[in-house]
């Protein structure tokens, strides 16, 4: 079966990495901005990361300018703001698109397994979230408004699996 860990996806910094390295570990994986109302729950997103992060679970940032410009950075500023602003330690990758004909593979396998409002072919808005089993199935969508911290017992119901 064809899952996630057999993408790639660039790094913030440019570099092309497998997903597969992330096999074996549970994923929170969220399409970010730096300038949305949902913005601040990068602090949420980072303080799930470092609970989990020694214990199989994983945050992957996706920024994504497709929902009103609201992220017109480059990588490099993308990736200050969210060290500066909020800390973030967890990894993040290079803008990419998560609706329509230029999608990230990613977003598209993610959007097939867990569709949302828009059925498999739209994500509403920044910050909507994936939750991702350890063998690279998709869990559960979550809306944006969703905080990091409502995931917790579902995390931690999958780090048990």
């Amino acid at each position: 079966m064809h899952t996630i860990f057999d993408l790639e996806a660039d790094t913030l910094s440019g570099k092309p990495v497998s997903l597969g390295q992330y096999k074996g570990q549970v994923l929170l994986i969220v399409n970010t901005a730096s300038k949305c109302g949902f913005t601040p729950q990068y602090q949420g997103l980072e303080a799930v990361y470092e609970q989990f992060k020694d214990k199989g679970a994983v945050v992957l940032g996706f920024p994504c300018n497709q929902f009103g410009a609201q992220e017109p950075g480059s990588a490099d500023e993308i990736g200050a703001f969210c060290e500066k602003n909020y800390g973030v330690t967890f990894p993040m990758f290079a803008k990419v698109d998560v609706n329509g004909s230029q999608a990230h593979p990613l977003f598209k396998q993610l959007k097939k397994e867990a569709p949302g409002l828009l059925g498999t072919e739209g994500i509403k808005w920044n910050f909507t979230k994936f939750l991702v089993r350890k063998d690279g199935t998709v869990y559960k969508r979550y809306a944006p408004a969703t905080k990091p911290e409502e995931l917790i017992a579902d995390i931690e119901k999958l780090l048990a699996e």
